[in-house]
């Protein structure tokens, strides 16, 4: 009884906290003669056509994306990790991160650039510089719900052993064990996450209309702003008359692509000082944006080039294996010659900052479908989705175990015997 009452409240106290942030006007259309509602987010409000804002009739079980049902699954389930604030973002909502583990210990001697120039990585990383230590990072961008779904039962399989499907991953659990230490952070943008009022997006097949609306903004006639062009202004307006989506936080900041080398928007300075404490060997940060899930080749130093492809080799092997590629050809699928070339963004400064690999992962979303190269609906339903993101941190994780780390990445004078 107890449980259920407490569920209840649980309930009761997000549809009030729904309610006071989405505000339905009566009769309000737009040009198109759709009906509009008004979302407001921080001090600006904004219109959106209704139906946007539609959620999936049966949402799963496991699919557990919305700040409050996120944090509820923390405070209730991490026992073998810790939760930690680590800091707040641009509109004042708190960042959580779950880690397991031991920390690295001491300081190095010298900076990343220093011990580079010196030939040995260990003169920044320290005497534990061969701890291999792995960081996992989404919803960079709030619209993209997948990764924070795929890091929400990432968490539960390292807790029980089994994700919210109750389908177990010993191979996860074997390689967590093996890590020396994890740090998970299921929404790193809470700002650009509030601002969309639904746990899921109805499935609309080929149409990704209201999905880039939902993430990259739009106009109240229900048109898309559209990638990259929601790149072009960083910062955002909020004060014009366009839905901002999902990219940026409140201060309109995409931090993808925030001013690394300027004044750091607060949720960009957290991974900072975060990669700069941990002083991780791998980043992994995962996005919504792909027909088929596919790592993106991040600018980086040269020297972890060829580091690259072998984790590439690593991943998309394993999800051809389970058919979540678009064929089961090993070959082709896991030929990092096809890897997509990413931009000066996040990833790059993040191994600039830390000496980590960072790389971007893009998932297929639950909105809608891309095309195979057959001209067919390449639909992922749910399942498949979590799997993709579940195979993806299980490969990553063995790739670092059985690698090595940064260490063993470009070995220097004291680690070589030299």
């Amino acid at each position: 009884m107890k449980i259920n009452m407490k569920r209840k409240s649980k309930q009761l106290l997000r549809l009030i906290s729904l309610m006071s942030f989405l505000v339905l006007t009566g009769f309000n259309f737009n040009t198109n003669g759709q009906q509009v509602k008004i979302l407001s987010s921080g001090y600006h409000s904004f219109k959106v056509p209704g139906d946007y804002l539609q959620e999936r009739d049966e949402i799963p079980r496991f699919w557990i994306t919305s700040i409050e049902d996120v944090t509820d699954f923390l405070y209730e389930n991490v026992k073998k990790g810790r939760i930690e604030v680590v800091g707040k973002s641009a509109g004042g909502r708190l960042i959580r991160s779950v880690s397991y583990g031991k920390a690295r210990q001491g300081k190095g001697t010298s900076t990343l650039s220093g011990s580079l120039g010196f030939g040995d990585i260990q003169a920044y990383r320290g005497p534990d510089h061969e701890k291999k230590v792995y960081v996992g990072i989404s919803a960079v961008h709030g619209g993209e719900f997948e990764g924070i779904v795929g890091m929400v039962n990432l968490i539960s399989v390292i807790e029980t052993g089994k994700d919210l499907r109750g389908k177990e991953w010993p191979e996860i659990v074997e390689m967590v064990n093996q890590l020396d230490r994890l740090v998970l952070i299921p929404i790193v943008n809470p700002d650009g996450r509030a601002r969309l009022p639904l746990r899921m997006e109805p499935y609309r097949k080929t149409d990704h209309t209201v999905h880039e609306y939902l993430n990259t903004g739009g106009n109240a006639d229900g048109t898309i702003t559209g990638w990259p062009q929601i790149k072009e202004f960083i910062p955002l307006d909020f004060g014009k008359p366009v839905f901002p989506g999902g990219y940026p936080n409140d201060a309109g900041v995409n931090l993808q692509h925030d001013d690394f080398f300027g004044t750091l928007q607060p949720e960009t300075q957290i991974l900072f000082d975060l990669c700069e404490r941990e002083r991780p060997d791998l980043i992994i940060n995962m996005h919504t944006g792909a027909t088929f899930m596919n790592l993106h080749r991040s600018y980086s130093e040269p020297v972890l080039s060829p580091v690259f492809d072998s984790l590439y080799v690593y991943v998309h092997k394993r999800l051809a294996t389970e058919g979540l590629q678009n064929t089961k050809d090993i070959e082709l699928e896991a030929n990092p010659a096809y890897a997509a070339d990413g931009t000066f963004n996040l990833d790059w400064a993040l191994n600039l900052h830390c000496g980590a690999m960072s790389v971007v992962v893009e998932s297929p979303s639950h909105g809608f479908s891309g095309k195979n190269q057959k001209g067919e609906i390449a639909f992922h339903s749910p399942d498949m989705l979590l799997d993709a993101q579940l195979f993806c941190h299980q490969e990553a994780m063995r790739f670092l175990v059985e690698s090595g780390g940064r260490s063993k990445w470009t070995p220097g004078p004291v680690s070589t015997g030299k």
